[in-house]
């Protein structure tokens, strides 16, 4: 299952309703991961561009998406970035893939 990570930033309206009414947003975010057949690690709040992030695991990227998605409907953030998080097995394979296709690739505008 792959790991993802999610960055946010609540409206000024979110965080007015949750200054009324606060709850540990722990559950909701758990609830969310498993309907996708993924699973919560946790939760970090943050000052500066970003008022926090979330990890998760998620069986597919579709998957990954769909939470993205789902959360981004509910007009509760004015930003909201979900990324994949390769562990260094992982980088140690893109950085081998990679080496094959820098020498496939032609920039633009230089000939083959």
């Amino acid at each position: 299952m792959a790991k993802y990570v999610t960055f946010f930033t609540y409206t000024g309206e979110a965080w007015a309703r949750m200054i009324q009414s606060s709850g540990d947003r722990t559950a909701a975010v758990r609830q969310l991961a498993d309907s996708v057949g993924g699973s919560f690690e946790s939760i970090y709040w943050m000052f500066g561009a970003q008022d926090g992030l979330a990890i998760f695991d998620a069986p597919d990227s579709v998957s990954a998406a769909a939470v993205s998605v789902a959360v981004g409907s509910t007009g509760a953030f004015k930003n909201l970035e979900t990324h994949e998080l390769l562990t260094q097995e992982q980088l140690n394979q893109v950085l081998s893939r990679s080496k094959a296709a820098a020498q496939a690739y032609r920039p633009p505008g230089q000939q083959s």
